[in-house]
């Protein structure tokens, strides 16, 4: 059986994985495969209402905790034509909070770079790369984070993020408050 991932990125980072499987390249960070990509398991405890979970497509978790990223069909409009790969992406915290941290799949593999768990808050979302050492005395950078370093100049030609708290900032200023708007149709104390 030969399953692909229907987003060329996505696909493309499958198979950066599949060279090393187990060979963690981000903190927290691990895509889901074909038979898992789109699942609503997660994202189904803030609404089941069927518009509400058609409008993400979750793709990886975002620690090690439960967090998901998701794809966001901007106001749930699916068949415009879209590239999945420039919708805004999403993460689904464990710890309660939902919020657009990246403009698209390409932004959020910049911000892997900075090789750090994602964490939501109701408050916010953030890189806590920072603190990784108070939190985690044991903590070592990812084996394969340099190799992921290189597949991404490679393959998109981008550098790594030296400011992940900006690029998420910009991601919140252009689509927080229409991300707000829309959930609150669906989730009634958002």
């Amino acid at each position: 059986m030969n399953e692909r991932l229907p987003i060329a990125e996505l696909e493309l980072l499958r198979q950066f994985e599949q060279r090393d499987p187990g060979g963690w390249y981000a903190e927290g960070f691990e895509l889901y495969g074909p038979a898992e990509y789109g699942r609503t398991s997660g994202i189904d405890t803030w609404s089941k209402d069927p518009q509400f979970l058609h409008a993400f497509l979750a793709f990886a978790t975002a620690n090690h905790s439960g967090s998901i990223y998701a794809l966001w069909r901007l106001d749930g409009h699916t068949d415009d034509g879209t590239d999945l790969a420039t919708l805004p992406v999403v993460v689904f915290g464990d710890e309660g909070g939902v919020h657009v941290v990246a403009r698209s799949l390409r932004e959020l593999f910049q911000l892997l770079t900075c090789d750090a768990r994602m964490w939501a808050t109701d408050e916010c979302a953030y890189f806590y790369a920072d603190e990784i050492d108070e939190v985690d005395e044991d903590h070592e950078p990812s084996r394969r984070h340099p190799e992921y370093v290189d597949w991404l100049k490679r393959e998109f030609g981008l550098d790594p993020v030296a400011d992940p708290d900006g690029v998420i900032d910009a991601a919140q200023d252009e689509l927080g408050e229409r991300f707000d708007a829309w959930m609150r149709r669906y989730v009634d104390d958002y």
